[in-house]
């Protein structure tokens, strides 16, 4: 997986520049949420849950060798698949860089556009706990 905040988001916008309908948007999200990496059951533990989903959403983070890896699941494959596109572009990376890279892509490919106000909040609360995490893991 390319470690650059850059290249990754580059990848992200020429992928949703080639989906200009919210239909193909959607399928899109659903199938990176199905390829995500089995979520360990051990992790499914309420202080996984990442509050202001709309659906149940575990987020969990690993640092190693100075970089942050996160895992995600929920019950929802929309939400499942959000948390996977901001997971391809922020896990690998070290804290400093999460917390020096704000997505601002989100804005830039539309995807705000496309979502309901609830599944919108949900996005930024996957965010805000990943930032979270990096902030946390920063200060170690």
């Amino acid at each position: 997986m390319e470690t650059n905040f850059l290249v990754r988001v580059e990848r992200i916008k020429q992928k949703f520049s080639s989906l200009p309908q919210p239909d193909d948007r959607y399928s899109y999200l659903i199938d990176l949420g199905r390829a995500l990496p089995l979520y360990p059951p051990a992790l499914r533990t309420p202080s996984h849950i990442v509050p202001g989903c709309q659906s149940t959403l575990y987020l969990a983070a690993r640092l190693e060798n100075g970089l942050l890896h996160f895992s995600a699941d929920a019950d929802a494959l929309i939400s499942k698949g959000l948390a996977a596109l901001l997971l391809s572009v922020y896990s690998g990376l070290s804290p400093e860089e999460i917390l020096n890279n704000p997505p601002t892509f989100l804005h830039e490919i539309g995807l705000f556009a496309s979502l309901s106000p609830n599944r919108s909040n949900g996005l930024a609360h996957i965010y805000h706990r990943i930032r979270q995490e990096a902030v946390h893991q920063s200060r170690k």
